[in-house]
Protein backbone atom coordinates (compact mmCIF):
# COMPACT_ATOMS: atom_id res chain seq x y z
CA UNK A 1 0.00 0.00 0.00
CA UNK A 2 2.98 2.42 0.81
CA UNK A 3 4.17 1.83 -2.86
CA UNK A 4 0.46 3.42 -3.72
CA UNK A 5 0.98 6.30 -2.12
CA UNK A 6 4.26 6.79 -3.47
CA UNK A 7 3.20 6.27 -6.94
CA UNK A 8 0.04 8.24 -6.90
CA UNK A 9 0.82 11.09 -4.09
CA UNK A 10 3.70 13.25 -5.33
CA UNK A 11 4.60 16.34 -3.32
CA UNK A 12 3.10 19.51 -4.67
CA UNK A 13 5.32 21.77 -6.08
CA UNK A 14 2.76 24.93 -5.97
CA UNK A 15 -0.32 26.28 -4.24
CA UNK A 16 -3.20 27.22 -6.18
CA UNK A 17 -3.74 30.77 -6.89
CA UNK A 18 -5.69 31.73 -3.17
CA UNK A 19 -2.77 30.13 -1.44
CA UNK A 20 -5.01 27.80 0.92
CA UNK A 21 -4.07 24.22 -0.57
CA UNK A 22 -1.58 22.72 -2.58
CA UNK A 23 -2.55 21.63 -6.02
CA UNK A 24 -2.08 17.71 -5.78
CA UNK A 25 -3.13 15.77 -9.11
CA UNK A 26 -6.40 13.82 -9.55
CA UNK A 27 -6.07 9.79 -9.87
CA UNK A 28 -6.75 9.52 -13.80
CA UNK A 29 -9.94 7.46 -13.80
CA UNK A 30 -13.63 7.47 -14.39
CA UNK A 31 -16.11 8.15 -11.78
CA UNK A 32 -18.52 5.26 -12.88
CA UNK A 33 -15.25 2.62 -12.06
CA UNK A 34 -15.39 4.18 -8.60
CA UNK A 35 -19.17 3.70 -7.88
CA UNK A 36 -18.10 -0.05 -9.15
CA UNK A 37 -15.92 -0.29 -6.84
CA UNK A 38 -17.25 0.99 -4.14
CA UNK A 39 -20.83 -1.23 -5.10
CA UNK A 40 -18.08 -4.68 -4.85
CA UNK A 41 -16.72 -3.07 -1.93
CA UNK A 42 -20.22 -3.53 -0.16
CA UNK A 43 -20.56 -6.80 -1.00
CA UNK A 44 -17.79 -7.44 1.11
CA UNK A 45 -19.71 -5.84 4.52
CA UNK A 46 -17.38 -2.80 3.39
CA UNK A 47 -14.07 -4.04 4.04
CA UNK A 48 -11.92 -5.88 2.20
CA UNK A 49 -7.64 -6.82 1.86
CA UNK A 50 -6.27 -4.76 -1.69
CA UNK A 51 -5.19 -8.12 -2.80
CA UNK A 52 -7.78 -10.10 -2.54
CA UNK A 53 -9.81 -7.78 -4.08
CA UNK A 54 -7.52 -7.66 -7.47
CA UNK A 55 -7.35 -11.29 -7.47
CA UNK A 56 -11.27 -11.46 -7.41
CA UNK A 57 -11.99 -8.59 -9.76
CA UNK A 58 -9.34 -9.77 -12.85
CA UNK A 59 -8.56 -6.20 -13.40
CA UNK A 60 -4.96 -4.45 -13.65
CA UNK A 61 -4.05 -3.65 -10.03
CA UNK A 62 -2.63 -0.68 -11.06
CA UNK A 63 -5.87 0.07 -12.26
CA UNK A 64 -7.17 -0.53 -9.17
CA UNK A 65 -5.07 1.43 -6.93
CA UNK A 66 -5.91 4.31 -9.71
CA UNK A 67 -9.70 3.66 -9.11
CA UNK A 68 -9.10 3.06 -5.17
CA UNK A 69 -7.04 6.37 -4.81
CA UNK A 70 -9.72 8.39 -6.63
CA UNK A 71 -12.29 6.49 -3.98
CA UNK A 72 -9.97 7.69 -1.62
CA UNK A 73 -9.74 11.59 -2.46
CA UNK A 74 -13.32 11.97 -2.89
CA UNK A 75 -14.03 10.61 0.68
CA UNK A 76 -15.66 7.43 -0.03
CA UNK A 77 -12.87 4.98 1.21
CA UNK A 78 -9.57 4.70 3.33
CA UNK A 79 -6.82 2.12 3.05
CA UNK A 80 -5.47 1.20 6.33
CA UNK A 81 -2.46 -1.39 6.52
CA UNK A 82 -3.45 -3.02 2.80
CA UNK A 83 -7.30 -3.38 3.14
CA UNK A 84 -10.20 -1.03 1.66
CA UNK A 85 -12.33 0.55 3.64
CA UNK A 86 -15.79 2.20 3.04
CA UNK A 87 -16.37 5.56 4.69
CA UNK A 88 -20.16 6.21 5.86
CA UNK A 89 -20.09 8.82 3.02
CA UNK A 90 -19.15 5.98 0.00
CA UNK A 91 -21.89 3.65 2.23
CA UNK A 92 -24.34 7.05 1.96
CA UNK A 93 -23.56 7.30 -2.02
CA UNK A 94 -24.74 4.19 -2.72
CA UNK A 95 -28.01 4.17 -1.31
CA UNK A 96 -28.65 7.54 -3.13
CA UNK A 97 -30.83 8.40 -6.28
CA UNK A 98 -28.59 9.15 -9.23
CA UNK A 99 -29.51 12.95 -9.33
CA UNK A 100 -28.69 13.09 -5.53
CA UNK A 101 -25.27 10.92 -5.92
CA UNK A 102 -24.02 13.19 -8.37
CA UNK A 103 -24.60 15.96 -6.25
CA UNK A 104 -22.74 14.68 -3.85
CA UNK A 105 -20.00 13.63 -5.75
CA UNK A 106 -19.67 17.43 -7.36
CA UNK A 107 -19.56 18.59 -4.25
CA UNK A 108 -16.92 16.18 -3.47
CA UNK A 109 -15.19 17.55 -6.45
CA UNK A 110 -15.21 21.13 -6.17
CA UNK A 111 -13.40 21.04 -2.89
CA UNK A 112 -10.53 18.92 -4.58
CA UNK A 113 -7.45 21.64 -4.96
CA UNK A 114 -6.90 21.39 -8.64
CA UNK A 115 -10.78 22.09 -8.81
CA UNK A 116 -10.53 24.57 -6.71
CA UNK A 117 -7.41 25.93 -8.45
CA UNK A 118 -8.74 26.04 -12.24
CA UNK A 119 -12.58 27.28 -10.86
CA UNK A 120 -10.53 30.25 -9.79
CA UNK A 121 -8.25 30.37 -12.69
CA UNK A 122 -11.24 30.30 -14.97
CA UNK A 123 -13.35 33.34 -12.89
CA UNK A 124 -10.43 35.39 -13.51
CA UNK A 125 -10.79 34.92 -17.21
CA UNK A 126 -12.44 36.71 -20.20
CA UNK A 127 -15.74 34.82 -20.80
CA UNK A 128 -14.50 32.58 -17.85
CA UNK A 129 -12.90 30.15 -19.99
CA UNK A 130 -9.62 28.81 -21.82
CA UNK A 131 -8.72 27.03 -24.33
CA UNK A 132 -7.37 23.58 -24.44
CA UNK A 133 -4.11 24.53 -24.63
CA UNK A 134 -3.99 27.28 -22.14
CA UNK A 135 -5.19 24.29 -19.23
CA UNK A 136 -2.66 22.26 -20.64
CA UNK A 137 0.26 24.64 -20.09
CA UNK A 138 -1.46 25.77 -16.87
CA UNK A 139 -1.07 22.13 -15.74
CA UNK A 140 2.35 22.01 -17.03
CA UNK A 141 3.13 24.76 -14.70
CA UNK A 142 1.34 23.81 -11.48
CA UNK A 143 1.87 19.78 -11.41
CA UNK A 144 5.08 19.85 -13.64
CA UNK A 145 6.05 16.45 -12.51
CA UNK A 146 2.62 14.97 -13.86
CA UNK A 147 1.77 14.13 -17.53
CA UNK A 148 -0.48 17.11 -18.13
CA UNK A 149 -2.97 14.98 -20.94
CA UNK A 150 -4.07 12.32 -17.98
CA UNK A 151 -4.46 15.53 -15.75
CA UNK A 152 -6.39 17.40 -18.19
CA UNK A 153 -8.70 14.34 -18.74
CA UNK A 154 -9.54 13.94 -14.88
CA UNK A 155 -10.50 17.92 -15.03
CA UNK A 156 -12.43 17.83 -18.22
CA UNK A 157 -14.56 14.67 -16.94
CA UNK A 158 -15.41 15.08 -13.56
CA UNK A 159 -15.08 18.40 -13.74
CA UNK A 160 -18.32 17.80 -16.89
CA UNK A 161 -19.65 15.92 -14.01
CA UNK A 162 -19.59 17.69 -11.54
CA UNK A 163 -21.08 20.41 -13.22
CA UNK A 164 -18.94 23.03 -12.31
CA UNK A 165 -17.04 23.20 -16.65
CA UNK A 166 -17.97 21.84 -19.61
CA UNK A 167 -16.18 21.63 -22.40
CA UNK A 168 -17.03 23.30 -25.89
CA UNK A 169 -15.50 21.30 -28.45
CA UNK A 170 -16.29 23.33 -31.10
CA UNK A 171 -13.56 25.80 -29.85
CA UNK A 172 -11.62 22.86 -27.82
CA UNK A 173 -12.35 25.57 -24.79
CA UNK A 174 -13.29 24.30 -20.79
CA UNK A 175 -16.02 26.93 -19.49
CA UNK A 176 -16.59 28.05 -15.66
CA UNK A 177 -20.54 26.44 -15.48
CA UNK A 178 -21.40 28.70 -12.06
CA UNK A 179 -19.60 28.37 -8.59
CA UNK A 180 -19.03 25.18 -7.27
CA UNK A 181 -21.17 24.45 -3.92
CA UNK A 182 -18.68 23.73 -1.11
CA UNK A 183 -21.11 22.32 1.94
Amino acid sequence: MQDMEDSQERQPTEKHQSGESPVIPVPPTGLLKVLGLLAVLDQHNGKEDIYKLARELRDSFGELLIIIKAAEVLGFVVTPGGDLVMEPLGKEILGLPVNKKKELIGKQIAKLPLFVHFTKFLENRPEKAASRQEIMDELVRILPTERPKPQFDALMNWGRYAEIFSFNRDDDRLVLVSEPQKN
